[in-house]
């Protein structure tokens, strides 16, 4: 059984929609290698006019099972596996209202080449729905990968200064080289892009290139900003991998973001 610390979030819809189905799916890439880890946010719904007990989202595999396909890396509710399936558990759901839960799966390198169909369904203690076909998965060989994961930090240049000086680190898991790596950092309202000798900017978007990571080893790109005079409070900027070569088998670490505050336009933390 696997656990994460994110809360399940209840939605009551205002009315009833005959056509809301009991369980619903949306998968982050369909096309993947063995050792990619995608995720799959399954949403069910009670239209029922009684309580649904253990209310728990499953998923399968129609042409083979999801348990020799891919591993759960984490949930953002409870969850494992339950003989060919997995499930989540998120408690009782009464009449009209839904919960949605995120698996991320990782493809195990021993999953069956080819096509795989998810199926999903709304599973209760007292009720079942019935099961449902979702997207089509393509698992093919792994090619040549290199996983780039990215941090973000942040600082204010000194002291009673507008500028912040923001650096992505990206790190190359491997297992091989990542070359051409680009970077996109989105700067939040309120600060306008200074300097940088790594990077570029156009509007709000910061690009930052990298020739080339080797496995195991990092690389800084470093841009200085300016609070405008009317920045106050929090704000937060965002920092993703754009594209690298050979393909990035891990999405879930392509993306970093740090907040930061001002008090003033000169007094900034983060």
């Amino acid at each position: 059984m696997v656990a994460a610390s994110v809360a399940l979030v209840l939605v009551t819809p205002g009315a009833a929609l005959a056509d809301t189905p009991t369980s619903a799916i949306t998968v982050s890439q369909t096309a993947l290698q063995r050792g990619a880890t995608f995720t799959v946010t399954e949403t069910i719904y009670n239209p029922e006019n009684f309580t649904v007990t253990g209310a728990k989202p499953a998923l399968y595999g129609k042409e083979a099972a999801i348990t020799d396909v891919a591993d759960i890396v984490s949930c953002t509710v409870p969850c494992g596996a339950l003989g060919s399936s997995y499930r989540a558990v998120v408690g009782d759901l009464a009449p009209l209202q839904s919960a949605t839960v995120t698996f991320t799966l990782k493809v195990k390198d021993t999953a069956p080449l080819g096509t795989l169909t998810l199926q999903h369904q709304f599973v209760g203690d007292n009720y079942a729905f019935d099961t449902i076909d979702g997207a089509a998965l393509t698992i093919s060989q792994a090619a040549g990968a290199a996983d780039v994961g990215l941090t973000l930090a942040a600082s204010p240049a000194g002291v009673l200064t507008s500028q912040l000086t923001y650096t992505i680190t990206a790190a190359n898991h491997g297992p091989d080289a990542a070359t051409g790596v680009k970077l996109q950092a989105t700067l939040p309202s309120g600060l306008v892009f200074s300097k940088s000798s790594a990077c570029t900017a156009s509007g709000r978007t910061v690009t930052c290139t990298i020739a080339s990571i080797p496995s195991g080893a990092s690389a800084k790109a470093s841009f200085t900003t300016s609070a405008g005079l009317l920045t106050i409070g929090s704000f937060t900027t965002t920092a993703q991998r754009q594209q690298s070569s050979p393909a990035d088998s891990n999405v879930v670490n392509d993306k970093a973001s740090r907040t930061c505050g001002a008090i003033t336009s000169l007094l900034l933390s983060c």
